[in-house]
C-alpha cells in the first residue's frame, strides 16, 4: 500500500499568485518616487508672528535696527543710509562686549533688503543679531 497523494485537475490552486502583487507595489514605489520631489519644493512661510513669549530677558541697551516697507533703514529711529550703516556696524562689532542687535524688518518689507543688513551685519562681525516679531492676538 503506497500513500501518494493523488493530484485531480479538479483541485483549487492553493498558493498565492505574487506577480500581481509585485507588479502593484512596483507601481506604486515609481508613483511615490516621481511625485515626492514635486511635493518637498515648496516651503510657505508667513511672517513675522509668533505664538510664544521671550524667554530671555532682553539685553541692555540694545541698538534697534528696522527695515521699513518701503526698504529704508533705522538705526535706534534715524534714517540710515547704506554707508553709514555700515560705518556704524563696524563701529559696533569693536565694542566690548559687543551689543545685540534687534532686527525689525517689516512683514511688507522685501527679503531681499533685511537680507541685505543682515549680511551687512554679518561681515561687520555682530555675533548676536535676535528677530523681533509681534506676537499673535490669542482668542
Amino acid at each position: 500500500m503506497s500513500f501518494q497523494a493523488q493530484k485531480n485537475d479538479n483541485d483549487e490552486m492553493s498558493e498565492i499568485n505574487m506577480t500581481p502583487l509585485v507588479d502593484v507595489m512596483l507601481v506604486l514605489l515609481i508613483l511615490f518616487i516621481v511625485t515626492m520631489p514635486v511635493l518637498t519644493q515648496e516651503v510657505r512661510v508667513t511672517l513675522p508672528k509668533t505664538d510664544q513669549q521671550a524667554a530671555i530677558t532682553p539685553p541692555k541697551d540694545p541698538i534697534n535696527l528696522t527695515v521699513l516697507a518701503d526698504g529704508t533703514v533705522q538705526w535706534n529711529g534715524e534714517k540710515t543710509s547704506a554707508d553709514q550703516l555700515l560705518q556704524k556696524l563696524d563701529d559696533a562689532a569693536r565694542q566690548t562686549p559687543q551689543p545685540v542687535i534687534q532686527l525689525y524688518g517689516d512683514q511688507s518689507a522685501a527679503y531681499g533688503k533685511v537680507m541685505t543688513v543682515l549680511s551687512a551685519a554679518k561681515q561687520a562681525g555682530i555675533t548676536s543679531i535676535g528677530f523681533v516679531t509681534e506676537p499673535t492676538s490669542s482668542p
